[in-house]
């Protein structure tokens, strides 16, 4: 019994011994792990785990969101309701704190805070905003702007004149240079395009020019929010994900942050449209995997892939995926037409893709984004 009892010590001894080299080794390659340079930070509005699983059953070949080697959950909440708005959510990555539904860059108490992408643009990181809605919607507003009500487009869109984003891509031409027609807001006769101009921004209208472009450059892609693709929108999104990238490493070495947002997943959700939800997502998931593409080249590189919420309520009763309409009623169920409560996956790849596992608060993507970038 004695010899027993001495082998099972003995045995206690030596896993105790190994589980201590194991998390020395381990907290030695976390400590010799450099932060990372560029962060893609893709955000696919309204986007939950049924409208991926459904997108998954409707195609012939993976997802580009599918390479994603790391997998996180998140709580999505703002700082009152249970179901937060775009506003409140995209807030709560930009500034690291919970916030009222339609505040944009302020904190719960509708103090301003200094957003991430700010933040990193005075650390001389060069900065882009890219969205398939107006660059003064919610989501791509809360990296630049500091408003108590996400309908101010006015406010919004003034500050982004002196805002230090180096390029941004989207709608919303007509709260710079109609202003005076706007219903929402405070009309006046002020012409921000002139105005951001005269401040040496370049305005273009194709990708293409990215090529010779400098400085600060921007991109109207409509006067109020862009077409969906099936009403003719095109792959705009996708197609500017290489040329911004190359834009934004031209223009510091120190690293870059650019924000995409797939816009219309959401509206095709409160629409209740799967059609609509699915060519939105598809269309963002081809900008997941030219990002994807470039981290995997660059090693350098995060590439983070989630959603501000769940719209829709979107649920899958039936399998269809034998039907010839994909997106038949058989196969699916809406329970709203506004957002839900549901946690949102989250999706890494590439360098510093291992801190995003687990189940977190939405505000702790702006934690763990400082932490990867050695902030």
């Amino acid at each position: 019994m004695k010899k027993i009892i001495a082998v099972l010590l003995l045995s206690v001894s030596v896993m105790a011994c190994s589980g201590d080299d194991e998390q020395k080794t381990t907290a030695n390659v976390n400590a010799d792990q450099t932060p990372v340079k560029n962060v893609i930070f893709l955000i696919g509005d309204g986007m939950g785990l049924a409208q991926v699983s459904k997108a998954m059953q409707t195609r012939d070949e993976p997802l580009n969101l599918e390479k994603a080697n790391y997998v996180g959950l998140m709580k999505t909440s703002s700082s009152k309701e249970v179901i937060t708005d775009s506003a409140a959510g995209a807030t709560a990555f930009s500034i690291g704190v919970k916030t009222f539904n339609g505040a944009i860059g302020l904190d719960g108490n509708g103090r301003s805070k200094k957003t991430l992408l700010e933040m990193l643009a005075a650390d001389g990181y060069s900065t882009g905003l890219i969205a398939t809605s107006g660059i003064t919607h919610a989501t791509p507003a809360s990296f630049y702007a500091h408003v108590e009500s996400r309908e101010d487009y006015y406010s919004i869109a003034q500050a982004l004149v002196n805002a230090p984003v180096n390029l941004f891509i989207g709608g919303g031409e007509d709260h710079f240079d109609k202003r005076s027609n706007e219903k929402r807001g405070k009309p006046d006769d002020r012409n921000l395009v002139k105005e951001m101009e005269d401040k040496g921004v370049t305005l273009i209208n194709n990708l293409g020019a990215l090529e010779k472009a400098t400085g600060r450059v921007g991109y109207f892609t409509a006067g109020q929010h862009p077409e969906s693709v099936i009403k003719g929108r095109g792959d705009y999104l996708p197609k500017s994900i290489k040329p911004s990238i190359d834009f934004l490493q031209k223009e510091t070495k120190k690293g870059f942050f650019l924000v995409v947002e797939g816009s219309q997943i959401d509206w095709g959700g409160h629409a209740n449209d799967l059609n609509y939800t699915m060519t939105e997502l598809y269309d963002f998931d081809k900008a997941v995997g030219a990002a994807m593409k470039f981290a995997e080249k660059d090693g350098n590189t995060l590439v983070l892939i989630t959603a501000d919420h769940e719209t829709g309520g979107l649920t899958l009763p039936t399998s269809d995926i034998e039907s010839d309409e994909p997106y038949s009623e058989a196969g699916h169920a809406y329970s709203t037409i506004g957002h839900t409560s549901a946690m949102v996956p989250v999706y890494a790849y590439g360098k510093g893709a291992e801190k995003f596992t687990g189940v977190y608060e939405n505000t702790a993507i702006y934690h763990k984004l400082l932490s990867v970038l050695g902030k």
